[in-house]
């Protein structure tokens, strides 16, 4: 057997502890992680709370405070909570990412803790300069107080103290403020703080001797009457949101923990604008701005609830994104939409008055919602050429639910559709043409059709064709003069009498005009592809009254020019009316056609003097 030299075996890489600079955490915290230095106190307040239910996890009946008592730009915490040991020190507080509730058993227990990520104390470097904690176990009475200090260059001391320190189970935190940072500890801030974290806190939670909490909350306190709880709600909405609302939505959902009240903003915001939220985690409040809890169209309230299912971020300034965040938002739109329902069933004034400022929210749901399209159906408000109706209303009155796309659209054909009786619904603001064509799907028998110029001019009476003969030259001369505009001639008798000339196209005469004009100015290459899209879409159209007098005076010129330039007047009139943007050859023909007349009627025959 051939011998083999054995190969010694390469040694194993020897392990290494990743090393913190504290300093380096304190300034990442400080100026990424938290929006805010004052979330130290929040973070004081849920390490107090949190150690006040470990205890309680055992005992019951153990006593259940926090005190804060600031003085000097310094910060004492106490709390009656678990407390911990000399080995709890060491695991814990020295070490970064450690959570208490990883130990003794309290895995299973997470959800009775409102911190979730162990950062706990570090955040207090964000304010101190020094952190001292003096610390006695309700788990193990016979060890002695342990107290831990540390400051922010990473250095920290422990050290088992005399049993007379400290007699009770319990911790209490010292904070020193580092320079610049002392107005973060001082008696009002820490007050004004406490109470904003902790106002719903279950716990006996006290700044000197004033209490903090405010339970119940007031969603939940018992009022004499529905009158008395609107004006305590209403009272309650202004104090954290500043305004007034017009009414209050109670957003109760037990299966995810939830207990709270949906604010209604009494003026119109935009749907775009981000709604910021009050959300309370276990008491605790996690953030003012939480934008993501409710749908995208219930832009029009403002909530402020407590809950014990959702998840924090790391910073815990925010939601996690995941399926309970997205099951609790679906239930409480459902709880807003169910509102909006009661409100149509049994109370139409509040309603109507939701919807004279609210209304575009509400279409926004009723789109994509045929229940609450069908609802909502007689009371949301639509622009039509009978004034301001709903769509029940007005289909009600006409056959055919007429619509226009856009607002330019329903401006040209509206004064004339309505003298015709044809009824025209404005479909131009957002979300209203998709509720007029989901019409029929929530009320059968509905006829709804796209109104377009060919169905204008065909509500418009004919010229007898021996008068349009008679008219031929003028019309010839109009059709010549704006031939290079892309606009057709034509004539009708219509009312009002008022007015003489009515301009329409819809949205393929825009379009074939707006290839033209790109035609014009695009080089070869691109005038022979955009002129290979030439098709055979309607021009616009400049129909002219026959029963107006001007027309007929016009008409009545033997002069080609002076009927042109006259023409030229009415095209540019009708643009103005409709409220139609100028294109710059409008523009150009508008100062043509006025600087024409002008001359025409200041024009003096050199064949006469000038008689004063």
């Amino acid at each position: 057997m051939d011998s083999q030299t054995s190969q010694p075996s390469p040694a194993s890489p020897s392990p290494h502890t990743f090393q913190v600079d504290l300093r380096g955490l304190v300034d990442l915290l400080s100026h990424h992680l938290y929006s805010s230095p004052k979330v130290y106190l929040r973070e004081l307040l849920q390490n107090a709370v949190d150690a006040i239910t470990a205890r309680r996890a055992g005992e019951p009946d153990a006593p259940a405070t926090v005190r804060l008592y600031a003085e000097g730009g310094t910060l004492r915490v106490e709390d009656s909570g678990v407390g911990l040991t000399e080995s709890d020190v060491h695991s814990l507080l020295a070490t970064i990412g450690r959570s208490s509730k990883r130990n003794d058993g309290l895995e299973s227990a997470r959800s009775d803790f409102l911190g979730q990520f162990g950062i706990g104390l570090l955040a207090c470097f964000v304010v101190a300069e020094r952190i001292r904690v003096v610390s006695r176990s309700a788990r193990t009475p016979d060890a002695a107080p342990v107290e831990w200090t540390a400051a922010d260059d990473g250095s920290y001391t422990v050290r088992t103290l005399p049993h007379e320190a400290r007699t009770e189970p319990g911790t209490t935190v010292h904070l020193v403020a580092r320079a610049g940072a002392g107005e973060w500890l001082s008696e009002e801030r820490v007050r004004s703080l406490a109470r904003d974290f902790g106002a719903l806190l279950p716990y006996d939670v006290r700044v000197g001797d004033e209490p903090i909490a405010d339970l119940p909350a007031p969603w939940d306190r018992p009022y004499p009457s529905p009158a008395g709880r609107r004006v305590a709600l209403a009272r309650h909405c202004h104090e954290l949101f500043g305004f007034v609302p017009l009414d209050s939505i109670d957003l109760d959902v037990p299966v995810a923990g939830i207990r709270g009240v949906a604010y209604v903003l009494p003026s119109a915001v935009s749907p775009a604008q981000r709604a910021g939220h009050r959300v309370h985690l276990k008491g605790m409040l996690l953030t003012e701005r939480a934008e993501q809890l409710l749908p995208d169209w219930a832009f029009f309230v403002r909530c402020v609830l407590d809950t014990d299912s959702l998840r924090p971020t790391a910073s815990r300034e925010s939601l996690y994104e995941d399926e309970t965040l997205a099951a609790v938002r679906e239930a409480l739109g459902e709880r807003i939409r169910s509102w909006l329902t009661g409100l149509a069933a049994g109370d139409p004034e509040r309603l109507a008055a939701f919807l004279s400022v609210h209304h575009l929210g509400v279409k926004s749901l009723a789109r994509h919602d045929a229940e609450m399209l069908r609802t909502m159906l007689p009371w949301l408000p639509f622009e039509t050429t009978d004034g301001r109706l709903s769509l029940e209303e007005f289909a009600q009155r006409h056959p055919v639910v007429h619509f226009t796309r856009t607002v330019e659209e329903y401006r040209q054909v509206a004064p004339i559709a309505s003298a015709q009786g044809v009824g025209v619904v404005n479909g131009g603001y957002t979300y209203d043409s998709e509720l007029i064509e989901a019409l029929p799907a929530v009320r059968p028998g509905t006829v709804v059709s796209e109104l377009d110029a060919d169905t204008v001019t065909a509500h418009l009476d004919a010229v007898d064709p021996a008068e349009e003969l008679a008219l031929s030259a003028f019309l010839g001369a109009a059709r010549a003069r704006l031939d290079p505009l892309n606009c057709d001639v034509v004539l009708r008798a219509f009312h009002p009498m008022s007015v003489p000339a009515l301009h329409l196209d819809d949205r393929a005469a825009r379009h074939e005009q707006a290839r033209a004009e790109a035609e014009e100015q695009a080089d070869d290459l691109w005038a022979g592809i955009l002129g290979s899209l030439r098709g055979g879409a309607p021009r616009a159209r400049l129909v002219l009254n026959h029963l107006n007098p001007l027309i007929r005076r016009i008409s009545s010129l033997g002069d080609p020019d002076l009927m042109g330039t006259a023409t030229e007047s009415l095209y540019g009139q009708a643009l103005l009316m409709a409220q139609r943007p100028l294109r710059p050859a409008d523009s150009a023909l508008l100062n043509r056609a006025f600087l024409g007349l002008l001359e025409w009627a200041t024009h003096t025959d050199p064949g006469k003097d000038d008689r004063r």
